[in-house]
């Protein structure tokens, strides 16, 4: 070997051993997770008139999904990472969204702990981050207060966004600040959106969201809001903005919360009281809900087009990941009112509308 050689191969050699000891120290500050929920149940529907359905379906106590997060340390307290989350129809092995593959969430962070969260891609809104957290059943099942955020019946949720992907709940093309943990205690978000092409039918909304909160042992308030334009809205911006505040007293936790939706001359407005409610080796949970709508949608008065909610449920732990649960609900509409549990026959205006599920969750 000449002299020359050993000048090149000795730097080359030296360089890849250190590319190697790097890599190996990357690997040891990053990691990956694989997780998600299976969760399936038989939900008995009778509506008013209509009679009943029995089906199976998924995602009665949490949404049924899979997922891949992963961090990594880049040092000096920052830190990426990724999240990437699909919704799954359990009983039939679909994905729940025929337009979407990771529809729930698909985001790339970047934070620090002294600064927060930078965050970017689809996820929840702050509004509906705000209201969920206050609703004993997790916007899900019977009972959940999804039955009753809606864009079937004639109203603000309707004509924002027609039958199309909305932004009740999660919002695509969004850039996110997500206050850090360190704050004594506050609690919070910040998000824009870019509208794009502004088309309701094509999901593309501009969005503009805020989020703030406190919370300790005990308490937790927070109030938040959040509006959308799209091609649909020249009428009028959708506004969607609630408060809401919680408080353990030990035997029982206890929520209340108020949501209100509006675009143009139409209103809704939603309010949600909730407990928990420690049992044997499960929880016993309850909420009471309304909805009123006011106002018109073009000509047509909607104010009597209002709702109840009664819901009640029981989760058994079986273990930390595993949980048997039942949960009745009855909705009771009023004027021209179709608000419904999902899974039945088409509801008749103004009539009831009540379920059951009775199920199983494993958490992975």
């Amino acid at each position: 070997m000449t002299q020359l050689t050993k000048h090149v191969l000795s730097p080359l050699a030296f360089g890849l051993l250190t590319l190697g000891a790097a890599a190996g120290a990357l690997a040891q500050t990053s990691s990956v997770t694989v997780f998600g929920v299976a969760d399936a149940a038989v939900r008995r529907v009778n509506n008013e008139g209509k009679g009943g359905l029995t089906s199976l379906v998924s995602g009665s106590n949490a949404t049924s999904r899979f997922g891949f997060r992963g961090v990594e340390d880049l040092g000096g307290g920052l830190w990426a990472g990724f999240h990437l989350e699909s919704g799954e129809l359990l009983d039939t092995g679909m994905p729940a969204s025929s337009q979407l593959f990771f529809d729930r969430r698909s985001t790339v962070s970047i934070g620090n702990k002294a600064w927060g969260e930078l965050r970017i891609g689809r996820d929840f809104v702050p509004s509906y981050n705000n209201w969920s957290r206050f609703d004993p059943f997790a916007y899900v099942g019977v009972a959940g207060s999804n039955n009753l955020v809606s864009a079937t019946p004639a109203g603000p949720i309707k004509s924002a966004f027609g039958s199309a992907l909305n932004t009740t709940v999660r919002s695509s093309n969004s850039v996110q600040w997500l206050l850090p943990a360190s704050w004594g205690g506050l609690d919070g978000e910040l998000m824009w959106a870019a509208r794009e092409g502004g088309l309701a039918a094509n999901g593309q909304h501009g969005v503009k969201g805020l989020r703030i909160g406190y919370r300790n042992k005990d308490l937790a308030v927070a109030l938040a809001t959040t509006r959308t334009e799209n091609d649909l809205t020249s009428s009028g911006t959708f506004k969607d903005s609630g408060v809401g505040a919680q408080y353990n007293f030990g035997p029982v936790r206890t929520s209340v919360a108020w949501r209100r939706f509006s675009q143009n001359a139409a209103r809704q407005t939603n309010l949600l009281l909730g407990a928990w409610v420690p049992l044997g080796a499960g929880e016993l949970k309850l909420s009471m809900q309304r909805v009123d709508l006011s106002g018109k949608v073009g000509t047509a008065a909607i104010d009597a087009n209002d709702a109840r909610q009664l819901g009640l449920g029981y989760v058994h732990n079986l273990s930390k990941r595993s949980a048997l649960y039942g949960t009745v609900s009855r909705i009771s509409n009023r004027g021209a009112a179709t608000f419904a549990v999902p899974g039945g026959p088409a509801v008749v205006a103004g009539k009831s509308s009540s379920g059951l599920d009775l199920g199983v969750r494993h958490n992975f």
